[in-house]
């Protein structure tokens, strides 16, 4: 079961075990942050889930899609570490993987 580093807007860390299999919005909605709108429920459809990914897990990720890119443009907070949530399932590989919330735009 992966472990994940969670921080919050507000630089708080979490620590998390989330079983393989799941998305990583699911995870960190249904660990109760609040800061995590995913509005549109995991569709690919809102950027309301977006993170930034720890560059030290960004070749173990899958490819981004453009789907997620274009949803990623309309934030103006958007980096080279920027992702989707919704679009990350969560695998063995991703033990330690530390995100950060991204600010709302």
């Amino acid at each position: 079961m992966p472990k994940l580093v969670i921080i919050n807007r507000a630089g708080d860390e979490t620590t998390l075990e989330a079983p393989a299999g799941r998305t990583l919005m699911e995870v960190i909605r249904d660990a109760g942050f609040d800061e995590m709108m995913a509005l549109c429920g995991g569709c690919c459809s809102c950027a309301t889930c977006h993170v930034h990914v720890d560059p030290a897990f960004g070749d173990k990720l899958p490819a981004l899609t453009g789907d997620e890119s274009d949803l990623l443009d309309s934030s103006d907070h958007r980096d080279a570490t920027s992702r989707l949530s919704c679009q990350i399932t969560l695998t063995d590989a991703l033990d330690g993987l530390r995100v950060t919330l991204a600010e709302e735009d």
